[in-house]
């Protein structure tokens, strides 16, 4: 990721940003990396650094999620946990084959959360829930 990218992003978020538009911050901000990783497999440090990346955000979720404090519906919380669960089988899928199929996955479910949570943040649309991850049933299986 180009640096001017990264210090874009460390100065949005310093401004005054709800915690959903912050959230929707790091999505993005790890779908843009894992895209840069993707063009250059042949650096596997870089590769390998946008997974652990998203990985480590995917941590803090899971984290997020089970908290007491948490006071997401039950049913909400299940499906972030199998979501998050999905999304570290398919980083270690991406680590074991730099194919772009596994990181495309990983890029798609990004992307879809950060506009979902931008939509609900900007106020357009109260009632819709975040788009459903885009990827194709063959990035399933486990």
């Amino acid at each position: 990721m180009s640096q001017d990218k990264i210090q874009a992003y460390a100065q949005t978020q310093k401004s005054s940003m709800s915690p959903r538009e912050v959230e929707a911050m790091a999505f993005t901000k790890a779908a843009l990396m894992l895209e840069e990783a993707k063009s250059n497999v042949d650096d596997y440090d870089s590769y390998a650094s946008a997974l652990k990346f998203n990985q480590l955000l995917w941590t803090i979720i899971q984290a997020d999620v089970v908290d007491k404090e948490n006071k997401l519906p039950p049913q909400i919380k299940a499906n972030i946990l199998s979501l998050s669960i999905f999304v570290d089988k398919q980083t270690v899928k991406a680590l074991a084959d730099t194919k772009t199929r596994h990181i495309n996955t990983l890029i798609n479910i990004n992307k879809n959360l950060a506009e979902g949570l931008m939509i609900k943040a900007e106020g357009e649309v109260e009632a819709q829930p975040a788009p459903a991850p885009a990827f194709a049933e063959s990035d399933v299986s486990a």
